[in-house]
C-alpha cells in the first residue's frame, strides 16, 4: 500500500470504522496500522519524520503510518472521534481538545520552549506601528495563536485595545503568501526556514522573543493506553530514538535533507540555520511540561470556561517516559548516538 502522506478525514474515518472491526483478540495480539497524525508543517516535527524513516517504529514493534491532517483543530477532531489514536501538535489544542471532552492524554512535551519572530511589512519600522494591523493566524486557539498572544502580551499590546485583528488565513506557507500580497500587515512565527526566507525578501523582524510554552505535544487517546500500554510505550521509543538520530552530529546531513524533502524547501544554507535555532528547543528527555501547560491554561481560560475548570495534571500522564528514563534506556539511547 502507498505511504499516506495526506488524509482527508472522511478516509481516515473509513479506515477507523475498519480497524474497529477487528475483535478484541486481534487487537490485543498484533496491533493493526496505527495512524499517527500531525496537524502542520514544521522542521521541529523531524524526529517523528525521521522515526519512520529510519524505521524505529517498525524497530520497536509499532505498525505507525504518519497521516498528514491539516489544521490542529481537525487533528483533536480526529483524536476526539477515535478517527486516530495518536498525534503530535501544540500544547494549546491538545488542553483544548481535552477541556471539550476529548478523551486524551498528553504523553510527552518534545520542546517546551520556542524561539519566535514577529515580522511585518516593509516600511513597519518599530512595534508601536503594529497597533491598528493584521495579523495572520492559522487558527484560533492553535500554535500560532498562542505564539501570537504571547508575543503581544510581553510587547505589551493587547488586540482589543490596539484594535489589532486577527485573520485565520492558513498554514505556514499559506502565512507566507498572505504577508507578501498584503493580505496581513504581520504575523508571529518560530525561528525557522519560513522567517529565514520572508527576510531575504525584506520583511523585516520588529521583535525576537523566547516563549516558555509547551510546544510539540504527544496526544494518545486514553483507550489506546488503557487497551494496549506497551503500543505506547513503544511509539515514544521510536519517537525518543527519532529525536536522538536528529541530535546526533554525524547525522545531520540526514536530518537536513528529510527536512528539505519534507518542507519542499530548496536552499540548504537556510535550513542549516533553521536546524541551528530550533534544535536548542528540543527536550531530551520529554517529560509533559505542567508549567508550559499551565501557562497555556492561564492565557486560554479566558475565552474558554471549560478550560478554566480543567486540572491540567489530569490530562498528563507521564508514566511512559518516567520509566523509560527510571529504566536507563534514554541516557543509553543518547549515549549510542553520542549524544551528550
Amino acid at each position: 500500500m502507498r505511504r499516506i502522506r495526506s488524509l482527508a478525514i472522511p478516509l481516515v474515518s473509513a479506515l477507523a470504522v475498519f480497524l474497529l472491526l477487528c475483535t478484541p483478540a486481534q487487537a490485543a495480539s498484533a496491533p493493526a496500522k496505527i495512524f499517527f497524525a500531525y496537524g502542520t508543517l514544521s522542521a521541529r516535527l523531524v524526529p517523528l519524520w525521521i522515526a519512520e524513516e529510519q524505521g524505529f517504529f517498525k524497530k520497536y514493534g509499532v505498525p505507525a503510518e504518519l497521516v498528514f491532517v491539516r489544521g490542529a483543530s481537525t487533528l483533536m477532531a480526529a483524536l476526539a472521534s477515535g478517527d486516530v489514536p495518536v498525534g503530535v501538535t501544540g500544547g494549546t489544542p491538545a488542553l483544548g481538545g481535552a477541556a471539550a471532552g476529548a478523551d486524551v492524554a498528553i504523553v510527552a512535551n518534545l520542546a517546551n520552549r520556542v524561539n519566535v519572530e514577529v515580522m511585518a511589512r516593509p516600511g513597519t519600522k518599530s512595534v508601536n506601528d503594529l497597533r491598528g494591523k493584521r495579523f495572520g493566524l492559522q487558527s484560533f486557539g492553535g500554535t500560532t495563536w498562542l505564539y501570537t498572544m504571547l508575543a503581544l502580551d510581553q510587547l505589551g499590546l493587547e488586540p482589543v485595545r490596539d484594535n489589532i485583528r486577527l485573520l485565520v488565513v492558513g498554514d505556514q506557507n499559506v502565512l507566507n503568501r498572505a504577508l507578501e500580497t498584503g493580505t496581513i500587515d504581520a504575523l508571529v512565527l518560530s525561528t525557522s526556514v519560513f522567517s529565514r526566507a520572508l527576510k531575504e525578501n525584506g520583511f523585516p523582524t520588529l521583535s525576537e522573543l523566547k516563549l516558555a510554552i509547551a510546544g510539540t505535544t504527544i496526544v494518545v487517546r486514553k483507550t489506546l493506553i488503557q487497551q494496549q500500554p506497551s503500543v505506547v510505550e513503544n511509539l515514544l521509543k521510536a519517537q525518543i530514538e527519532g529525536l536522538a538520530f536528529t541530535l546526533s552530529p554525524g547525522n545531520r546531513a540526514t536530518v537536513l535533507n528529510t527536512i528539505k524533502l519534507r518542507l519542499k524547501v530548496s536552499s540548504l544554507d537556510l535550513i542549516e540555520q533553521d536546524f541551528k535555532e530550533f534544535v536548542q528547543e528540543f527536550e531530551r528527555k520529554p517529560y509533559p511540561s505542567l508549567d508550559g501547560l499551565n501557562n497555556i491554561q492561564r492565557l486560554m481560560k479566558g475565552q474558554n470556561s471549560k478550560l478554566a475548570q480543567l486540572k491540567v495534571e489530569d490530562v498528563i500522564d507521564d508514566r511512559f517516559v518516567r520509566r523509560l528514563d527510571e529504566s536507563g534506556f534514554i541516557d543509553k539511547l543518547y549515549a549510542s548516538y553520542g549524544v551528550k
